[in-house]
């Protein structure tokens, strides 16, 4: 008796196509679901790796070009062309500022004050503005991670309720019988935690990488505005 069991199980194609096209509507359409969400977490994967990596990338080229000595009015030139890159806009959104520095010679301390809180605001938003371009799709990410395992948990509850019912049915409880429900079953979870795992791991990586780099603007737009008070200060004394 086990051996015709077992024969009948063997007997079953159980290729993930082949589970596919055993399940019912209700299971296809969760593993249907969950493949298309794994797909659009591997694309917002893949574009993160290009923004995110290009805007470190280009940052530190940015930064070495600020701290080479080279005078700050060619480089605010050099960097208006490149949109890209998010430092540089950064710096250039405070370039009126900078310039009025370079221009006027009598600021009184009050107006010194306020051109360069203007500068800093001007430069916070800026910053804001590129952190939120770049944190575009974690949200997603973050989605995709925490609701495919349990919508792969409904597809597997979904397809054990069904190979009971066929177990009820026939009034027997052989492998042949309990085999390929089970298997559909535990396939809809094993898809859930395909599209879970990456857009999990992918979302804390992308976030710690855009903590960092929010850090080093943060940390750029404070230096530019200690340099640009130092400035405003040698007008005031060349006056």
């Amino acid at each position: 008796m086990e051996t015709e069991a077992l024969q009948a199980v063997t007997s079953h194609n159980f290729s993930l196509y082949e589970l596919f096209l055993r399940a019912d509507i209700i299971v296809k359409g969760v593993m249907g679901l969950l493949v298309l969400l794994s797909i659009w977490s591997w694309a917002i994967i893949l574009e993160k790796f290009g923004s995110i990596g290009g805007a470190i990338s280009r940052a530190k080229k940015f930064e070495g070009a600020f701290w080479s000595g080279q005078p700050l009015e060619d480089l605010d030139d050099s960097v208006m062309s490149d949109k890209k890159e998010a430092m540089a806009r950064v710096f250039v959104s405070a370039r009126r500022e900078w310039q009025d520095a370079r221009r006027v010679s009598n600021f009184s301390d009050s107006q010194s004050a306020a051109l360069v809180n203007r500068a800093e605001r001007l430069m916070q938003a800026a910053t804001d503005r590129e952190m939120s371009r770049l944190e575009g799709g974690l949200g997603v990410l973050a989605t995709i991670g925490s609701v495919s395992p349990f919508v792969g948990l409904f597809g597997t509850v979904w397809g054990i309720m069904n190979a009971f019912r066929e177990i009820a049915g026939t009034g027997s409880t052989n492998l042949a019988v309990v085999a390929p429900g089970i298997a559909e079953a535990l396939f809809a979870t094993a898809l859930g935690l395909v599209a879970a795992i990456p857009a999990v791991t992918f979302y804390n990586k992308f976030a710690s990488q855009l903590a960092g780099f929010g850090d080093r603007l943060d940390t750029f737009s404070q230096e530019f505005i200690v340099r640009l008070s130092r400035r405003l200060y040698e007008r005031r004394g060349e006056g």
